[in-house]
């Protein structure tokens, strides 16, 4: 998952930490963009962070608002057809739909997750396991507040460990399910409350946008492992924030470790535990999904 920095780059910027003399060259170049090297000295990397973080919440809210007018020009149109989209009025229908696309698909199926409109929790899909079995990969975003009750993180992980990909994103704006790329279904709640509308969408400008939509929510989305939002739930701690702190102010892993008064051991034993936790494959990764949270 890109965060903004190339592992050439980082790589580049940790070596230049340690004193040792920068090439000009991509890598370079990029360091001096995200604010990371200013005139061959290196800066602190809590201001590029935070521009990176904030550059991620500027595209969410694009994306969210992309959602929503979608959803709503579409919602709108009532029991009004047109022949890329089927209006779906029955929540039986709705289902039946949902469970035909998964049974149907031969590749992959894409979700954004809020949470059922019928119920508060997420729900496993019989159809699931049968597709995982013969070969479909799934991705889905989930809604991170799902994660915060146990029904809700018990039937995620259960996802998981049957073969899901499964990212967590706070806000995610509705209910889609892409099935290849060749149908997607998005379920909206009626105005009047105590309904939900579905959209069937066949292959058309609006599927495309769709699979854009999903694509960019699953980019900015971080990574659930099993277990790790279990562990979440108890972060940040004040230990968790003042390890971020110096990490976020460039210190190698000795001096943070002299800080703390731990062995280097243990510092790496820690960043490696947040790293899967926040589903980061680096440490400056791990400082934007940090600063994403709030945990700086």
């Amino acid at each position: 998952m890109h965060e903004g920095l190339s592992p050439e780059a980082e790589k580049l910027y940790l070596a230049m930490l340690r004193g040792d003399h920068a090439e000009p060259g991509a890598a370079h170049d990029e360091l001096e963009r995200l604010g990371l090297v200013r005139n061959n000295d290196v800066r602190p990397p809590r201001s590029a962070l935070a521009a990176i973080a904030s550059s991620h919440e500027a595209a969410a809210v694009r994306a969210r608002e992309t959602a929503e007018v979608l959803a709503a020009a579409y919602a709108e149109r009532g029991a009004k057809e047109v022949d890329f989209v089927e209006v779906l009025k029955d929540a039986g229908e709705v289902i039946s739909a949902f469970e035909e696309m998964q049974s149907q698909a031969k590749t992959e199926v894409r979700a954004l997750d809020p949470g059922s409109y019928l119920s508060p929790q997420p729900e496993a899909s019989p159809a699931q396991p049968p597709a995982l079995a013969r070969g479909v990969a799934y991705r889905v975003v989930y809604e991170s507040a799902l994660l915060q009750t146990a029904q809700g993180f018990a039937s995620v992980q259960e996802s998981i460990a049957a073969g899901e990909q499964a990212r967590a994103f706070p806000g995610v704006p509705l209910k889609l399910v892409i099935a290849d790329s060749d149908r997607a279904l998005i379920a909206v709640p009626t105005v009047t409350g105590g309904n939900v509308v579905a959209l069937l969408i066949h292959p058309s400008v609006l599927l495309s946008a769709l699979v854009e939509l999903f694509e960019a929510f699953w980019r900015m989305a971080v990574s659930i492992t099993p277990g790790s939002q279990e562990d979440t739930r108890e972060e940040p701690t004040t230990a968790t924030r003042r390890l971020m702190a110096l990490l976020s102010a460039g210190l190698t892993d000795e001096s943070i470790a002299r800080e703390l008064g731990v062995s280097e051991r243990t510092v790496h034993r820690r960043v490696s535990r947040l790293q899967q936790l926040l589903g980061a494959q680096t440490r400056f990764q791990l400082g934007v999904q940090a600063s994403r949270r709030g945990w700086l």
